[in-house]
């Protein structure tokens, strides 16, 4: 059993990881924490709630974290998610509660009150998680590893260099890379392989189980949206937190571009080999970046059957 803590701005990859992290009996999922993002805030929160009641979840405390980048203004994707950031699928809102602590109190709690190791999961820009290592550095040292998706160590979506979730906070994702917390980085690399059509949705709407029949309509609804077949991305982040062997993974170190330039928010990723990087003329290179776990290649149908496995269980 692994302890989690999963940082979402809750829309449609982020629904497929959650839902999974629910209902896997591996998982102990001790919070989820909310965070502008995909959509704004308040969307986020209803999203992520009525995901929790689509799995079945139980008691899971969910805290409402930052309203906006640190420094930037906030700049979504719901031309993606969907007006609502769900697809629009139009399931009502859940009777569930937020947690009455703000996001970076949660996780201090959580962190703090666990007896076993905790992995962050940050599946959303990083804010969040920026505030929480500042605010609370001693609690930050607990941290097992930090598990995110987000970056790429080739090209961008959100601009050609850049991806959306660090391209959405550099500055939180500058802090968060150059913390000294072990650190996977699950980008773009291996978020878009997780490709689902038509024929998953199916066999998870043949089922008549509620997690299953969630998952199968949001597929659809996405299908429909976008015309070509969709990824579950989000959700690879969380199996390879739980199985790394799903991953080839390659030691890099790894800076955020915050100028204000064409490449602001892409990740840096030294591929040179050790002997060249040694001759980096920016020592603060070498100082602040211990090595970023960055993920290279997955095991797509492992992932896949995973995933479907996980939802269509009792």
């Amino acid at each position: 059993m692994k302890n989690f803590i999963l940082d979402v701005d809750t829309g449609v990859d982020d629904a497929f990881a959650l839902l999974f992290a629910a209902r896997h009996p591996e998982i102990n999922l001790l919070g989820v924490t909310c965070v502008d993002g995909n959509t704004n805030l308040k969307q986020v929160v209803i999203n992520t709630l009525k995901v929790l009641d689509a799995a079945e979840a139980g008691d899971i405390p969910v805290g409402v974290g930052a309203t906006r980048p640190l420094i930037d203004e906030p700049r979504y994707a719901e031309h993606v998610h969907g007006k609502d950031g769900l697809g629009d699928m139009g399931y009502p809102e859940s009777a569930r509660k937020v947690d009455p602590r703000p996001a970076v109190e949660l996780m201090r709690d959580l962190i703090e009150g666990s007896s076993d190791p905790v992995t962050l999961i940050p599946l959303a820009p990083l804010t969040n998680i920026a505030l929480f290592l500042r605010a609370f550095p001693e609690s930050a040292k607990k941290v097992e590893r930090i598990v995110l998706m987000g970056g790429s160590a080739s090209q961008g979506n959100a601009t050609a260099t850049a991806e959306f979730n660090i391209w959405h906070d550099p500055e939180a994702a500058a802090i968060v890379f150059q913390s000294g917390i072990p650190i996977t980085m699950y980008g773009l690399d291996v978020f878009n392989q997780l490709r689902m059509n038509k024929s998953f949705s199916e066999r998870l709407l043949a089922t008549s189980h509620a997690p299953s029949t969630f998952g199968g309509r949001l597929i659809d609804a996405m299908l429909s949206r976008l015309n070509y077949e969709i990824t579950l991305g989000d959700y690879g982040a969380v199996a390879v937190a739980l199985y790394p062997e799903l991953a080839t993974q390659e030691t890099m170190k790894v800076m955020v571009d915050t100028t204000f330039g064409p490449n602001r928010g892409a990740t840096i990723c030294d591929h040179r080999p050790e002997e060249f990087q040694e001759r980096n003329y920016t020592k603060t290179w070498l100082e602040q970046n211990p090595g970023v776990q960055v993920c290279k290649t997955i095991k797509v149908d492992e992932l896949r059957e995973l995933w479907m496995e996980t939802l269509s269980r009792p």
